[in-house]
């Protein structure tokens, strides 16, 4: 049997281990793209079997290139970095982790919540400038009692749901993609439209997919609808949010607050006009790791690759219906 090749565009992680070796037990070896430079990856897709990406842009131009690819790998939930109507097109799966990482993403949604709350970035800031005065983070208002809304309810939100009810928020969601969703359990939050979670939410964060749908969702009349006391929380994708108009609304006060891991582009510059304003927290797209879930990542979107180049079914496919066609009649369910 001919060695396969899989190509890594990029990672975050040490060292792509795990994937090395599961991939290794179906005769695939890694080769690591030095960018995810799309010039890059024109030029290297060209000897592989499958990709496995994380964050780089698997383009039309890079899978057509791919004249051997069998089938294209997420590192991840979202799969809007791939261009999937390519893929399909071409009979290639492209497979996905979706439940990957939920605790950790709900966990850092709580923690932003807490933290915009009490105000303990602010208050981190003064500390550190020699201020100890109470008057630097008010108001402050205590979090039971308060309405967090979520804009989409699938695994991840229905985990913070779960966690935010133990400190005895009232949640109320909003789905703009139900049949993304995993199974609802109705006792945790209770279904409302948009205009009504826009008006009535204290805290409002976002856990949908990015679609042209959902593509700046969160906009200058979104904002300007909100209570001005609420805060914004964004751990999904950063083109869910208008950049330039949350800007506007926490300047001028439409809003007291917002938290942000994912931006639009990925990497703001140091010195955007986001990153001076007190009332906006910003970490580095981090709310997905810990040691536990990188492993399960890597072990389980490689996997999900190997099961492909072995003749099986993946565990995630983001485009089933090209397993129904002539090239794929051959998949059966893996013993794994």
């Amino acid at each position: 049997m001919a060695e396969k090749t899989v190509l890594v565009t990029d990672f975050t992680w040490p060292t792509p281990d795990i994937e090395a070796a599961i991939l290794a037990k179906v005769g695939a070896k890694l080769l690591l793209a030095p960018s995810g430079d799309e010039s890059d990856l024109i030029e290297l897709v060209a000897d592989a079997d499958a990709i496995l990406t994380c964050f780089a842009q698997v383009t039309e131009s890079v899978i057509r290139a791919g004249e051997k690819l069998q089938v294209v790998g997420r590192y991840g939930i979202g799969v809007d970095n791939i261009d999937v109507a390519t893929a399909t097109a071409l009979d290639i799966p492209v497979t996905y982790v979706p439940a990957y990482c939920v605790d950790e993403v709900a966990e850092h949604t709580l923690g932003f919540i807490l933290a915009l709350a009490r105000k303990i970035s602010l208050y981190d800031r003064a500390v550190r400038q020699g201020s100890w005065n109470l008057k630097d983070g008010l108001p402050m208002y205590r979090v039971r009692g308060q309405t967090l809304g979520l804009i989409g309810f699938g695994r991840i939100g229905q985990v913070v749901a779960e966690k935010a009810r133990g400190f005895s928020m009232n949640v109320i969601y909003y789905d703009p993609a139900p049949s993304l969703s995993a199974a609802i359990d109705a006792g945790l939050a209770s279904e409302v439209s948009l205009e009504k979670l826009i008006t009535e939410s204290d805290f409002v964060s976002l856990h949908a997919p990015l679609t042209e749908g959902t593509r700046a969702l969160v906009n200058a009349d979104f904002m300007h609808a909100m209570k001005s006391t609420a805060c914004l929380v964004n751990c999904a994708r950063g083109g869910l949010v208008d950049h330039d108009a949350l800007l506007t609304a926490l300047h001028e006060g439409d809003i007291a607050g917002a938290a942000l891991d994912v931006f639009e582009p990925e990497q703001l510059s140091p010195d955007h006009p986001l990153l001076q304003l007190d009332n906006l927290i910003a970490t580095p797209h981090v709310a997905f790791y810990s040691a536990e879930s990188v492993a399960e990542l890597q072990r389980r979107a490689s996997m999900n690759v190997a099961a492909i180049l072995a003749g099986h079914l993946p565990e995630a496919i983001i485009n089933p219906e090209v397993l129904e066609r002539p090239r794929w009649q051959h998949l059966t369910d893996s013993a794994d």
